[in-house]
């Protein structure tokens, strides 16, 4: 390894050189697609990343000392707010943003820098690759699905990182599934479909898009049904009116009012899809820029030429008490019979990511309800630092029980 230097990120130059190991490693790879700069170098910046007010990071790129270039680089990161969340047995950082060469030699050179980094602020074992942010994005390995476009601020890299990890001692902690859609292709099962079709001939069910409704009614009312949906599940914290509508005003450049879906009972908003066009379908030739000359491009190319033929499943959910009854059959019908056969869509597929292997119940809904098919994975690890500690899998995602204050509102 004499040919190989270990350098810290401290110096824009640093920071470069870190930032374009990328553009080397993929040059041979047509599906990849150059993230913006500007996501990547968000999520190291304490005045866009919240986490840095409980939590620290750090980069290291690996550079050939004959050519000075950078040819591998990884980050490490804990948060205090989250080291010892449910599913957490130890305090618990994660490492991400990994790019390496099929050497296990540099790849153990970057984990050991971030296992010892971590360790000396205290964590006791690391996940990875993970985000140093939302899950949503720039989260787990990808393992299977090589051969499909990754979604925006989806990950995606070689098959023999799998090895890297592996070999170095990491452990499947959970797995990430994605499920495609393609609605001029795939029919519903004869069961979702009678489910489907006996919610949309109730008079007192309807569903809606939001091309007339103000997106700030429409934000609260995704409050009202996630908070609904998910708040019985052990780990997920309630959605807050200011996060409903940042995340709208965040999407609304891109929005296409045919892709944001309410259902409702009797007026009472009880499910939603919140879809969007993928950007990866039209960002790939901005080379990780993103000035305004490349967003007047990406508007362009999304509003007017519809250029992206790929819908992204941000979020969805239904109410417990109509989860089972057809409503994610009745919105997916809607859309396949009012936008899609009529001609109106320029879309062929949609794709629902980052559905964990720990919660079945939400696999088995976009598997029987949705009907869509499984086509990527991707692997969230765990490292333990204490190699005698028994390893245990990411627990399935369970109810907890509303409180007595809770079951009489």
């Amino acid at each position: 390894m004499s040919n190989y230097i270990l350098r810290e990120v401290k110096t824009k130059e640093d920071e470069r050189k870190w930032l374009y190991v990328d553009r080397a490693l993929y040059k041979d790879y047509p599906n990849w697609v150059c993230p913006l700069d500007s996501d990547i170098l968000g999520v190291f910046d304490p005045e866009h990343n919240k986490k840095f007010q409980e939590g620290e990071a750090i980069r290291w790129y690996v550079e050939d000392s004959a050519t000075g270039k950078a040819v591998a680089r990884i980050a490490a990161f804990y948060d205090q707010s989250t080291v010892t969340e449910s599913g957490y047995d130890q305090p618990t950082g994660g490492c991400g943003f990994f790019e390496c060469p099929d050497s296990q030699e540099i790849a153990n050179m970057l984990f050991d820098a971030a296992r010892e980094w971590l360790a000396a602020h205290g964590m006791e074992a690391m996940d990875g690759p993970i985000n140093f942010g939302s899950r949503d994005s720039w989260w787990g390995l990808l393992v299977e699905g090589f051969e499909y476009q990754p979604l925006y601020a989806n990950p995606y890299n070689p098959p023999y990182y799998k090895h890297l990890f592996e070999d170095y001692g990491f452990q499947n902690f959970f797995n990430q599934n994605s499920y495609i859609w393609r609605a001029a292709s795939d029919a519903l099962s004869d069961i979702a479909l009678e489910k489907a079709r006996r919610v949309l001939s109730n008079p007192e069910y309807k569903i809606k898009d939001v091309s007339n409704t103000d997106l700030a009614e429409a934000a609260e009312q995704l409050r009202t049904i996630y908070n609904k949906a998910w708040s019985l599940f052990t780990g997920v914290k309630p959605m807050s009116k200011e996060e409903a509508q940042k995340l709208m005003q965040t999407l609304r450049p891109i929005i296409d009012p045919n892709l944001i879906y309410f259902a409702y009972h009797n007026d009472e908003p009880i499910g939603f899809f919140v879809m969007v066009p993928d950007m990866n379908r039209v960002i790939g030739k901005f080379g990780g820029k993103f000035g305004l000359w490349q967003k007047l491009q990406l508007m362009w190319d999304l509003k007017v030429r519809k250029a992206s033929d790929r819908v992204f499943g941000i979020i969805f959910g239904i109410t417990p008490e109509f989860q089972g009854k057809g409503i994610e059959s009745a919105i997916m019908t809607y859309i396949h019979d009012t936008y899609v056969l009529t001609g109106r869509s320029p879309y062929k597929e949609f794709e629902f990511a980052w559905i964990g292997d720990f919660n079945p119940v939400m696999n088995r809904m976009i598997e029987r309800y949705v009907c869509a098919t499984r086509h990527k994975m991707h692997t969230t690890y765990r490292y333990l630092f204490d190699r005698t500690k028994e390893f245990t899998r990411c627990p399935r995602v369970g109810f907890r029980k509303r409180e007595k204050s809770e079951q009489s509102e």
